[in-house]
């Protein structure tokens, strides 16, 4: 087992720290194989910069592919995998394997069965989603039948993405996780090989990354059917809504829809409203959400793929002290990652952003506006890893209403500070989407907030004694680290001066200053990192 507990068997006190180193090595699995997806990921944004820039088509572009990415997070990543894992869990706990192909066959006849009905529909209607989600393109011609073109290709990754969810949840609660963790990879290198061999030669390149995302939702879903086969639980759809587990999957699933993925719809709606911004908004917001997105998929995500499987077998074997151990092992991590990545965005955005994109057709004005919204969504960093961990703290519980609740508010809050702060920023500014960038940072502080408070009040989460002592540590370090990244960082105006490789060894420079300063003051002050394999 991944976490080290037989079925239906509460822990002891003394395996509590074997459990927990457990955890860190699963953690650090899924972590480097998802470090080199995301450094692969900067790769092909670079390529992608290179052979689109901040154009009409890069924002048609991002667009048909964020749709189907915005559902996949919601099938694949988000209520899917939310609600099916816990329900997977109590059927490995009580009939072992033989529970866990009984629910399989069932979960994918309707999971592929209503993906297949809702891409045809989508497809064929792809004029009238350019239309929902990109309105603003609707007054330019050009613009807007390339969305809807675009869509076309892209919308069948949604198929092939959220089977490939699917598998990948079903391997990590059988303690496999390195095989879903490589396999983004796949979309980075099918992307990279679309934008560098074929985009050159179309009179359009967009058309040839958006074949990319097609070819690499299909690679992806073929690269995780070998590993089912070996564990013997490769899946044979059986249709059958009325069985019990599939009601059980459904009904949890309905409200996870919305409650996991408020920052996903938040981020939806800032692509909405952008299309009615200048042309670049869509690109420029794409690009700084990308670097967030770096620490955010390295960490936060995984960390909660490796402690949903474990929460859920916790919550089946009654170990509360466990359970709320390993939420507060999640929250550390959370924080002595995350607050030096939030400190390092914020004060290097426009270095790094020129570093990693300033080619091709990307401008030096791109980047000052990227730069922006990047600052904008590096408020709410921490906030963005803590939802992902703290969520599932509800789902493993499988109580779905409560997160819900919060993310309605969430959202509500997010929709008014859009209006709040785009509209003052565009009209005195000119930096309409920062506005956009801030609201989504701010709403999921809000939403992090409630969900911890909640966990708090039902006596789910409690703090070890090692928690202040982080928290005080992380912010001294953090602190420290970030005075010394403004004093090297010097003049930004020449950043977009100096040639590629004087700014990658510079920028490489100071982050590894930064970053041993941070280490350094953060053990100087007493933290180790025993701390965090015992979770004490």
């Amino acid at each position: 087992m991944a976490d080290g507990i037989e079925p239906g068997q509460k822990s002891a006190a003394g395996k509590e720290p074997q459990q927990r180193d457990t955890l860190v090595r699963s953690s650090l699995v899924v972590s480097s194989m998802t470090l080199v997806s995301r450094v692969l990921g900067l790769v092909r944004d670079v390529c992608l910069a290179v052979v689109l820039g901040a154009a009409g088509n890069a924002d048609a572009f991002f667009v048909a592919f964020k749709i189907p990415n915005f559902f996949r997070r919601l099938f694949a990543e988000g209520a899917f995998s939310q609600a099916f894992v816990p329900v997977l869990a109590e059927y490995q706990t009580r009939n072992g394997l033989d529970g866990v192909r009984h629910l399989a066959d069932r979960i994918v006849a309707a999971l592929g069965g209503s993906l297949l009905l809702f891409v045809s529909l989508s497809v064929m209607g792809a004029p009238l989603v350019a239309m929902v989600f990109a309105p603003g393109f609707y007054d330019d011609t050009e613009k807007y039948e390339l969305t809807t073109a675009l869509i076309r290709i892209t919308f069948p990754y949604l198929f092939f993405i959220s089977i490939t969810g699917f598998a990948g949840a079903m391997l990590n609660s059988l303690g496999r996780f390195a095989v879903p963790a490589f396999t983004p990879v796949l979309l980075n290198l099918s992307l990279i090989g679309a934008a560098l061999l074929f985009a050159p030669s179309m009179a359009e390149p967009a058309y040839a990354v958006a074949w990319g995302v097609f070819v690499a939702g299909l690679a992806q879903m073929l690269f995780q059917l070998p590993s089912l086969m070996r564990l013997g639980v490769m899946p044979r759809p059986r249709w059958d809504m009325r069985d019990k587990g599939v009601r059980k999957v459904l009904k949890l699933m309905v409200p996870v829809l919305f409650g996991v993925s408020v920052s996903q719809i938040n981020l939806l709606l800032d692509t909405v409203i952008a299309s009615f911004l200048p042309t670049g908004s869509v690109s420029w917001l794409y690009f700084s959400d990308r670097l967030v997105e770096f620490p955010l998929g390295v960490f936060g995500i995984a960390i909660a793929t490796v402690i949903l499987p474990s929460l859920s077998r916790k919550h089946s074997g009654s170990d509360t002290e466990a359970f709320a151990n390993t939420l507060d092992w999640a929250v550390r991590c959370v924080l002595l990652i995350g607050m030096p990545a939030l400190v390092a965005l914020v004060i290097l955005a426009r270095p790094m952003l020129a570093t990693i994109f300033l080619y091709g057709k990307l401008t030096a004005a791109d980047v000052t506006m990227a730069s922006y919204s990047l600052q904008a969504y590096s408020l709410g960093l921490l906030a963005f890893m803590l939802v992902k961990i703290l969520a599932p703290g509800y789902f493993s519980r499988q109580d779905t209403l409560t997160p819900v609740r919060i993310g309605i508010i969430a959202m509500v809050a997010n929709m008014i500070m859009n209006i709040a702060f785009v509209l003052p920023l565009y009209f005195y500014f000119d930096i309409g989407h920062v506005g956009l960038a801030l609201a989504t940072s701010l709403a999921a502080v809000l939403n992090a907030g409630l969900l911890w408070r909640g966990l708090i009040r039902d006596g789910v989460y409690k703090f070890t004694p090692n928690f202040s002592p982080t928290l005080v540590r992380v912010v001294i370090a953090a602190a420290v680290m970030g005075l010394l990244l403004v004093f090297l960082k010097g003049d930004l105006a020449s950043w977009v001066t100096l040639a590629w490789w004087q700014r990658a060894l510079q920028i490489a420079w100071i982050c590894g200053a930064g970053f041993i300063t941070y280490v350094l003051v953060f053990f100087l002050l007493g933290g180790r990192l025993r701390q965090f394999r015992a979770g004490l």
